[in-house]
């Protein structure tokens, strides 16, 4: 059984409906799933995530990941407790398989027979491995400056793989092209696997924290996040706040967003009140495509994750470069309590 209701924009608040929903039908904004929770309300979503899933996930032994408990850092970092959801454990080695997953089970059910996405890596061999598990192709463009593992990994789970001169951005711009003039996008149907190109990827992130606070019979205090897209730190925030409505757990954690200081757009637009921006030199191997300014996918994550449809952290959560300690809004310097910290392999 599943409470699911249909798709919201984070933009504009236009509803789309139907199977294989992507983007916004009229602003093509980002979608964020729905659900009736008074059908849920009382009942245990740590053992039925899929009541809060908008499909049945593509399952290759995704989830269920150990949250181990890390008492040396707890003490170095002068928490109480301290514990790390290692989503290493996942088929293809990060947290992305779980978000992949679900991708995989719309696009067959919308009769794509392709999954296509630029990527820095982890993605793609995430993608070429759940496409390969549902029967289906797998296009993957990297950047010549992904490792060479991720490269290796793409094609070892099938996947065609183009790799593009330059950072992310050239990957992206190559696939933006090729999806409309590569002569198979004409035979193929292509389902976009990419982030926040469809609401099904952040989607698949939930359970993560379904399990940590199952494990933990209760809330965390705080939960910290590495943060890429930011797809994941918003996925959390919404299943804490879905955990709460329901009754299940009495409260809410703090959510910090982790970044580089080498590339940290929304700490940056955090600590400066303002949507983020792309970094035009960052630190790594990721730039935000110049036809991507008209709205950074960090914006979208941040109103998925706060329906206030504000640049701002919900309230209690902050972000922070890791080389600096994190930070509530009200008080900029009192350490982070952290009793059940989860984080994860393979920022998102």
């Amino acid at each position: 059984m599943t409470s699911f209701e249909g798709f919201r924009c984070a933009d504009c608040g236009a509803t789309a409906t139907g199977e294989g929903a992507t983007t916004c039908p009229d602003c093509n904004g980002a979608l964020d799933a729905t659900y009736d929770l008074d059908e849920l309300v009382g009942g245990p979503p740590a053992d039925r995530p899929g009541d809060l899933l908008p499909v049945a996930p593509v399952g290759m032994g995704e989830g269920e990941t150990p949250l181990v408990e890390a008492p040396r850092l707890a003490e170095e970092l002068d928490v109480g407790t301290l514990r790390l959801k290692d989503e290493g454990h996942n088929p293809t080695g990060s947290v992305l398989d779980r978000g992949m997953s679900l991708v995989a089970a719309a696009a067959d059910d919308a009769d794509a027979d392709t999954l296509a996405l630029a990527t820095t890596g982890d993605a793609g061999q995430s993608a070429a491995a759940y496409a390969a598990r549902a029967g289906l192709l797998s296009r993957v463009f990297v950047p010549s400056r992904a490792n060479f593992i991720n490269k290796a990994m793409i094609n070892v789970h099938g996947g065609d793989m183009r790799v593009v001169e330059g950072r992310y951005g050239d990957a992206r711009e190559t696939y933006e092209t090729e999806r409309e003039e590569l002569p198979a996008a004409d035979a193929e149907t292509w389902f976009p696997a990419g982030t926040l190109e469809s609401p099904y990827r952040h989607e698949g992130f939930k359970p993560v924290y379904y399990e940590t606070a199952a494990a933990l019979g209760t809330a965390p205090d705080a939960v910290v996040v590495p943060v890429a897209h930011g797809g994941v730190v918003a996925a959390i925030w919404k299943a804490a706040r879905e955990l709460e409505r329901l009754g299940v757990v009495d409260a809410r954690p703090r959510v910090y967003a982790a970044q580089p200081d080498g590339c940290a757009p929304i700490v940056e637009a955090v600590e400066g009140g303002h949507d983020p921006e792309p970094w035009e030199v960052p630190d790594s191997t990721t730039r935000t495509p110049s036809t991507a300014r008209r709205r950074s996918p960090s914006t979208r994550v941040w109103r998925s994750a706060s329906p206030a449809a504000s640049p701002s952290p919900p309230p209690g959560g902050s972000a922070t470069t890791a080389n600096s300690p994190p930070t509530t809004p009200s008080s900029s310097s009192t350490p982070a309590p952290a009793t059940g910290t989860p984080t994860s392999s393979g920022a998102g």
